[in-house]
């Protein structure tokens, strides 16, 4: 099956690195125009510049996810230059240091949510009034298997991945008849900057993550990226509302 996004314009968010510039590169490669949307400008920059210089076609817009003025102006910037909205990845994403409910403190909290949770919200108001206009358009969100599964020390960061899948499912159910289609992606432990951080602070706690892994290894970000175009594309013209886990086998326990 071959994937080609050629006519087609796509948005990825938290684009400047891991899973979502691996993305935004996997469409740009399929054909597509792509806007990459990220807060770090200066990551944002250099991605942008390297996949100009190879020749594709990509927009770079600063954004904040948790600010919806910014993701309104992202979607309309992809828009104006690009004319339409075919595909949006909606990845920009935070981990929190694993600590016990008690614990975590209500900035901590919030700021999760903010950006996992309330920030797909922004982005999917907004990428689905241009694709509802249009009749047509595909989205993927980014949850996590911590959407599908639960784990000590992980509650706050736990709770905004399940959310994330209880509002694809049902703005699925909401925009089917119009065209579109909303699923969600749930990666296994990748190999991202994130995960980096987390190997370093946490290590004993990335042991044990590893260890129910059982494909054996961290998973790449180009694995993550198929998964998402294959879920914009038409070969996943059926797939409606689901969650689907790239995940190295750890929910196959």
């Amino acid at each position: 099956m071959t994937l080609s996004f050629r006519d087609k314009v796509a948005l990825v968010t938290g684009a400047s690195s891991g899973m979502g510039l691996a993305t935004a590169r996997a469409f740009a490669e399929a054909g597509a125009a792509v806007a990459l949307a990220d807060r770090d400008e200066g990551a944002l920059g250099v991605a942008v510049e390297h996949l100009k210089g190879s020749g594709f076609q990509v927009l770079g817009v600063t954004c904040d996810v948790t600010d919806e003025e910014q993701v309104a102006d992202a979607v309309e910037r992809t828009v104006a230059a690009f004319g339409r909205l075919d595909a949006a990845y909606n990845n920009a994403g935070i981990q929190s240091p694993a600590r016990e409910i008690a614990d975590v403190g209500n900035d901590e909290y919030e700021r999760v949510m903010a950006v996992n949770l309330r920030g797909i919200w922004n982005c999917m108001k907004h990428e689905l009034r241009q694709m509802r206009t249009q009749g047509s358009g595909a989205i993927v969100n980014c949850s996590s298997i911590g959407g599908l599964i639960g784990l000590p020390g992980r509650a706050a960061y736990h709770a905004s991945k399940h959310g994330v899948i209880g509002m694809t499912k049902s703005a699925a159910l909401e925009y089917v008849a119009k065209g579109i289609r909303i699923n969600a992606v749930c990666p296994g432990t990748v190999e991202t900057p994130m995960v980096a951080e987390m190997l370093a602070q946490e290590p004993e706690a990335m042991k044990e993550i590893m260890r129910d892994q059982p494909i054996g290894r961290l998973g790449r970000p180009e694995e993550i990226a198929s998964a998402v175009l294959w879920l914009c594309g038409p070969g996943a013209s059926f797939v409606i509302g689901h969650a689907l886990a790239v995940d190295g086998g750890f929910t196959a326990h």
